[in-house]
C-alpha cells in the first residue's frame, strides 16, 4: 500500500461529500430524504445563454484546445460586466483570469502564493475550501473571528499583532457564506487599506453578489485595492451555471501572471462554446437578476416558515442564496440536523462545518423549489403537533 502525500495526511472528505453518501443510502431505503442544504442552483440558465452553447458546440471549429487566458470576447464581456454592475475598470488583457469555476481559484491562487510555514488568516465561519487550500501548501491557516454582534464582519484591529506580522494572505468572502451579511463600502475601504498596510494579499470570494442583493459591490472598487488584493467571482451561483465550472479571478497584472503560471501546468483552457455561451450570460440585462431573485424571495418565504416552526431567529435582511438562523439556546448544531434528518427526513446544513463559531447555527439553502419545501413545512409541523 502507497502512502498518500503529508499534504493531504490530514485532509478531512469535503462534508456534502460524506453526507450526501449518507442520504443516499436512506433514500435506498425508502426514506425521501428532502435536502435543502447543499447550494446548487435549480433553476435553468437563460434560453438564449444554452441557445448559443448549442451553436457554438455545432460548428466544427470549436473543439480544439483553447488559450489559457480564454479567448478575448469572455475577458472583455467580463470586463464590461465589473464596469458595468460594480464601476471597476479591469484591463481585459492582463487583469483578468477566466478559471473552471471559483472553486479552483481558491486552490490556484494558495499554490501561487503561499509556502510551507506561511500564515494565511481563514474566516470563522468560513467556506472550508479555504483552510483545506493553505494547509495543502503547508500554510499556517490561523482563524479570524466573524460574530453575529460585530454583524460578521472582521475586527481587524482585534487581530494579533505577531499573527498580522506572519500573514501573507487573507480570505474575505462578502456577500457572506454561510450568514448572507452583505458587504459595505467602509467594510471595503478598511479591507482595502489593510492590505496596504500590512503587506497582505487580501482576497474576496464574491459569487453571490446578484442574489437577494439591491447593491452588488466589489472589493476591487475601494480605493488602492487594485495594489494588494484580488476577487473571485463566479456565474454558478447569478446565472444558474453551477456544472458548467466558470469563474474568474480579477486585480493587479503581476498577480494575475501568477495564477496562470499554475493554472497553464494544470488545465488546458476551458471548451469555447462554454466560453461564448458565458459571453453571453455576461450581457444579460439587468431584468434576468430580477427574475431570477423573485423566486428567490419566494422559497425564501418558505424557509422562514421552516425556521419559525423550528423556533430559530434569523435576519431577513441575508443575501445570497441560504438562510443562516440561530438555533434555540442550549442545542448543538449537529444533533439539531440530525433530530431532523432521522426524524423527518429534512436535511439542513449544521453551522460547525464552516468553523467553530457556526456552533448554535444552521443553514437552509433555497436552492430547491417550493413543492420540495412545502413539503419540508408540513412534515416538521407534524412534529411540532
Amino acid at each position: 500500500m502507497i502512502e498518500v502525500a503529508n499534504r493531504i495526511a490530514e485532509v478531512k472528505e469535503y462534508y456534502f461529500s460524506k453526507k450526501l453518501d449518507e442520504i443516499r443510502e436512506m433514500n435506498a431505503r425508502g426514506c425521501d430524504v428532502l435536502n435543502l442544504g447543499i447550494g446548487s442552483p435549480d433553476l435553468p440558465p437563460a434560453k438564449q445563454v444554452t441557445d448559443r452553447l448549442v451553436t457554438s458546440a455545432s460548428q466544427s471549429n470549436t473543439h480544439a484546445y483553447q488559450s489559457y487566458r480564454s479567448i478575448p470576447e469572455l475577458r472583455s464581456a467580463i470586463s464590461k460586466f465589473y464596469e458595468r454592475h460594480f464601476d471597476v475598470r479591469l484591463n481585459s488583457d492582463t487583469e483578468i483570469l477566466p478559471l473552471l469555476g471559483s472553486k479552483e481559484g481558491v486552490m490556484y491562487i494558495s499554490m501561487a502564493f503561499l509556502n510551507p510555514g506561511d500564515t494565511v488568516l481563514i474566516p470563522n465561519p468560513g467556506y472550508p475550501a479555504y483552510k483545506t487550500a493553505a494547509e495543502m501548501m503547508g500554510a499556517k491557516a490561523i482563524s479570524f473571528d466573524l460574530k453575529e454582534e460585530n454583524n460578521w464582519f472582521p475586527d481587524l484591529e482585534g487581530i494579533d499583532d505577531e499573527v498580522l506580522a506572519s500573514a501573507k494572505m487573507m480570505w474575505v468572502n462578502y456577500p457572506n457564506m454561510p450568514t448572507g451579511q452583505k458587504a459595505s463600502r467602509e467594510l471595503f475601504s478598511k479591507l482595502a487599506r489593510f492590505a496596504q498596510d500590512h503587506n497582505i494579499l487580501v482576497v474576496n470570494d464574491n459569487p453571490y453578489s446578484f442574489i437577494l442583493n439591491e447593491n452588488p459591490m466589489s472589493l476591487l472598487s475601494a480605493q488602492g485595492a487594485m495594489e494588494n488584493c484580488l476577487e473571485l467571482n463566479s456565474m454558478s451561483k447569478a446565472f444558474n451555471m453551477a456544472g458548467w465550472r466558470v469563474g474568474m479571478v480579477c486585480g493587479r497584472e503581476e498577480y494575475v501572471n501568477a495564477i496562470l503560471r499554475v493554472k497553464s501546468n494544470v488545465d488546458s483552457g476551458m471548451f469555447k462554446p462554454v466560453q461564448e455561451a458565458s459571453v453571453e450570460a455576461l450581457s444579460l440585462p439587468a431584468s434576468w437578476f430580477d427574475g431570477v431573485n423573485a423566486e428567490y424571495m419566494e422559497r425564501r418565504k418558505l424557509a422562514t416558515k421552516i425556521l419559525d416552526i423550528l423556533e430559530c431567529s434569523y435576519d431577513i435582511g441575508q443575501s445570497g442564496m441560504f438562510m443562516w438562523a440561530k438555533i434555540p439556546e442550549g442545542r448543538k448544531s449537529e444533533e439539531f440536523i440530525e433530530e431532523i434528518l432521522q426524524g423527518r427526513f429534512v436535511f439542513v446544513t449544521p453551522g460547525t462545518i464552516f468553523g467553530s463559531n457556526g456552533e448554535g447555527y444552521i443553514r437552509i439553502s433555497l436552492c430547491s423549489n417550493k413543492e420540495m419545501f412545502n413539503t419540508a413545512i408540513q412534515r416538521l409541523e407534524m412534529v411540532k403537533a
